[in-house]
């Protein structure tokens, strides 16, 4: 089943073994019969597809659609599609935009509005939305399925787009898929975007779908377990293939300009090692082909840089089958390690967290306490300590400092309470999807907790939205930030996902320097709140671009977006992505609420007046963190603490909530690096291997001019390494000329060489990294001779007594140049 959104931690399970690649002919698509049963399965669709058509049009009637404009658009219930009223507005937008959004739902540009949508807001989408690009990317995983079928006879089973860009298909394909086969997958692919198949919508019932794909175990299975009894469901055909999927889809298959395979792999049919392995195939697709072209120079750029060869070229690290997805950190690598944790812990003190150590292996009961064994046990290494007793080492640290807060009484004056750890954690990864440093079993993370009073949340949100801005800062990055919302199968109420989103909201647009309520740019006279979907994207922007022509810019520091259900299962958070050198956005770190820890581990905290509260009364309201909920008396529908009534709880949840004289903490989790391991592992890819002075494992080298000079340069060497710095010495027998460009090459950030006159004088000659290739560039380009020669007898003079070059060195360190 191809479905609409990709769980972004579908990693193949398996790798697999493909032959070495040998030429092989291309293949005709013509010359290619498809599998049984397509043909039985089409005359089905097209018996059901009829028998709708003319059900929607007994069903016609008038309506109306509004533009953002507020324009009104005349248009008939079960006839009218997004993309003829596209076409009303302009000839061109049609081929511009990839799919339309009714309300707050995405729409096919091909399928027939409702009546149930009669008044409600239209707007097309083109490829600078998120939402267009996963919607782009998942219609090319069908194109992608129809010619796996076509070729292997597959049986498919699910096919996602990717959040990071592109998508898989992965199907039982009887046999292993061979690199080699990309070529003639990519000739089917082309036959499909050619021929321009329109993506059809059919909806039928269980029992009918259960039937369409009976020839199919993986689909019929899912079919079964998620369609209800006496339910229905959405079907997609393009072309020869018919898939079960929510959509929606681009209109036809020809809006796919460019696509190509880009790699294959093993995985178990729903992630679960005991069911059958099917082979998963990923591409890439776009809308033009220049972009392709484009994708394939980054594409590139990042082979030549992974992390994995920067971290053997430079030995910083290893990996041995002995302990799989657990990295060996050589010294160099140590280095950059304990660099990032130093620095993480002076910020700390900065920003008012205490670090604590926490046990790394707990009893179950910690687990079922917090709710992680329900939904997270077969991910954790368990552990027996006797026939009665289960351990596991911890995947994260939540709930132990939530053992450590409530050991203690406290008062409200103490708040709030952050605590950081740096413990190690365990998870239980399938072999297959280890990955160098970015998918891992044993890893640390810069990990806090704050817990703080509900009136004191978006202020602590806010301080850590400018803490990882000051930390990204540093790093060189770009982030981009979005609300992840309940997903299903949260733990809490509704009413306590209401009050948690709102906060992260409120502090989401006060970081961001977006005023909350603002005049709609559309509807004259109507107001709107800013909360991430696109459609108050295209009002800010509106109005953005509004109050720049008239002089009066709005400031806005960026935008930020909404990803409506991702939020993790015990809150939402705002999930920060971060953009490298090469453009790829990567997730680090995270800013999560969460109002449910706090009530399963009965964490409580003295308020300012501690006055014993009488017992709940029937009817009473209590706000989420256990206090009673009393009307204001300026307003009946918000407490005297501002607190909305509509996010008050009641009857048994208000009971459950409510603490006898005490109050609920807040808890918010706090990470900026992530997990350090695939933290490193996307620096080492930005910075390719050139990793800035503060925090590189190789600051500088040593290099004496000759041998009589090695005994001098062995008291520099041992003068900067006692201060702190990763300084080495270069005792080869190579030539001057040879030594250095082996420093350059090795990534160095200064070479100092030393002869006569720096031992006379105890100095160094300085040569910073680069300024070599700097200068053969500038001598190229350059027609000035005698400019070239003061340029090099400058370069040259670049000396240093061995003070000044510990000041200097010493003021790198602090300032963080990231030019250096």
């Amino acid at each position: 089943m191809a479905d609409a959104k990709a769980d972004s931690h579908a990693d193949p399970a398996k790798k697999a073994k493909a032959p070495k690649p040998k030429a092989a002919k291309k293949l005709d698509p013509k010359t290619l019969k498809g599998p049984d049963f397509w043909q039985k399965r089409i005359d089905r669709f097209e018996e059901l597809y009829k028998k709708q058509e003319e059900e929607y049009k007994s069903k016609s009637k008038p309506m109306k659609l509004k533009l953002l404009d507020g324009k009104e658009m005349e248009c008939e219930s079960w006839v009218t599609t997004p993309i003829v009223l596209a076409k009303k507005i302009s000839s061109q937008l049609p081929d511009r935009v990839f799919v339309a959004k009714i309300g707050e739902t995405l729409w096919d540009l091909t399928r027939v509005v409702e009546d149930s949508q009669d008044g409600q807001t239209i707007e097309f989408l083109d490829w600078e939305s998120t939402e267009a690009q996963h919607m782009f990317w998942h219609s090319s995983a069908h194109i992608l399925g129809a010619a796996m079928e076509w070729k292997y006879g597959a049986k498919l089973s699910t096919g996602p787009f990717l959040p990071e860009g592109g998508f898989f298909y992965e199907a039982d394909t009887t046999t292993p898929v061979s690199e080699v086969e990309y070529q003639d997958i990519d000739a089917l692919v082309k036959d499909v975007t050619s021929k321009k198949y329109p993506f059809q919508r059919l909806v039928l019932s269980k029992a009918d779908a259960l039937e369409l794909f009976e020839y199919n175990k993986f689909k019929h299975a899912t079919l079964a377990d998620k369609v209800p009894e006496n339910g229905f469901c959405s079907v997609y055909r393009c072309g020869p293939l018919i898939d079960p999927c929510r959509g929606p889809h681009v209109n036809t298959t020809g809006r796919v300009k460019a696509m190509m395979v880009t790699k294959n792999s093993s995985s178990y049919w729903r992630n679960k090692d005991t069911n059958p392995v099917l082979q998963r195939i990923y591409g890439i697709s776009f809308p033009k082909a220049a972009q392709l072209d484009e994708w394939k120079k980054i594409m590139a750029a990042a082979e030549e840089n992974d992390h994995r060869k920067i971290g053997t070229r430079q030995g910083l690290w290893m990996f041995n089958e002995l302990s799989p997805g657990s990295c060996f950190w050589y010294p160099a690598g140590a280095h950059i390690y304990n660099r990032l944790t130093e620095w993480m812990r002076v910020l700390y003190r900065k920003h008012g967290f205490n670090e604590v150590i926490s046990p790394n292996m707990y009893n179950k009961k910690l687990w079922e306490t917090s709710g992680h064994w329900k939904h997270y046990s077969e991910d954790m290494f368990q552990l027996k300590g006797d026939e009665k007793t289960t351990y596991a080492l911890k995947p994260m640290n939540c709930p132990g400092h939530c053992v450590m807060f409530s050991n203690n009484r406290h008062s409200y004056k103490e708040f709030p309470v952050r605590y950081a750890d740096f413990g190690v954690l365990h998870r239980n990864e399938l072999q297959g999807a280890l990955s160098g440093l970015t998918r891992v079993r044993r890893f640390c993370q810069d990990d806090a907790h704050i817990f703080c009073l509900p009136e004191q949340t978006t202020e602590e949100i806010e301080k850590g939205l400018q803490f990882l801005e000051q930390v990204y800062t540093v790093l060189g990055f770009k982030f981009h930030l979005a609300l992840s919302t309940r997903p299903e199968g949260k733990l809490g109420t509704d009413k306590m996902w209401d009050r948690s989103e709102h906060y992260l909201r409120v502090a989401l647009n006060k970081f961001c320097n977006i005023q909350g309520e603002q005049n709609d740019p559309f509807s004259p006279g109507k107001t709107f709140e800013y909360n991430g979907t696109e459609s108050c994207v295209k009002r800010l922007k509106r109005n953005m671009a509004d109050a720049e022509k008239a002089g009066t810019p709005l400031n806005v520091k960026q935008l930020w977006f909404m990803n409506e259900g991702d939020g993790a299962f015990y809150g939402p958070k705002i999930d920060i992505r971060i953009e490298d050198a090469m453009k790829r956005k990567h997730q680090l770190g995270t800013l999560q609420l969460d109002f449910n820890l706090p009530q399963r581990f009965d964490l409580s905290y003295e308020p300012k007046k501690s006055v014993e509260q009488p017992p709940l009364k029937e009817g009473q309201l209590v706000n989420c963190d256990g206090s009673l909920w009393v009307a204001s008396e300026s307003d009946p529908n918000v407490d005297t603490e501002g607190n909305p009534k509509e996010h008050a709880l009641s009857g048994d949840e208000a009971k459950k909530a409510y603490v006898n004289g005490e109050k609920r903490p807040v808890m918010i989790h706090r990470a900026i690096l992530g997990s350090l391991e695939r933290c490193i592992a996307i620096l080492a890819e930005h910075w390719q291997g050139k990793w800035p002075f503060w925090v590189s494992p190789k600051q500088a080298i040593i290099i004496p001019v000759s041998e009589g000079f090695m005994g001098y340069a062995k008291e520099v060497k041992d003068f900067f390494y006692g201060e702190g710095f990763e300084v080495a010495l270069d005792t080869s027998d190579a030539t001057l000329n040879k030594k250095i460009r082996n420093a350059q090459m090795s990534q160095y950030n200064f070479i100092m060489v030393v002869g006569a006159d720096e031992q006379a004088n105890k100095s160094v000659n300085i040569r910073v990294r680069g300024s070599g290739k700097k200068e053969e560039e500038d001598k190229k380009n350059s027609k000035d001779k005698k400019a070239d020669k003061e340029k090099e007898e400058k370069v040259a003079t670049l000396v240093k007594s061995l003070d000044e070059t510990l000041a200097w060195f010493q003021e790198l360190n602090k300032t963080q140049d990231p030019s250096m």
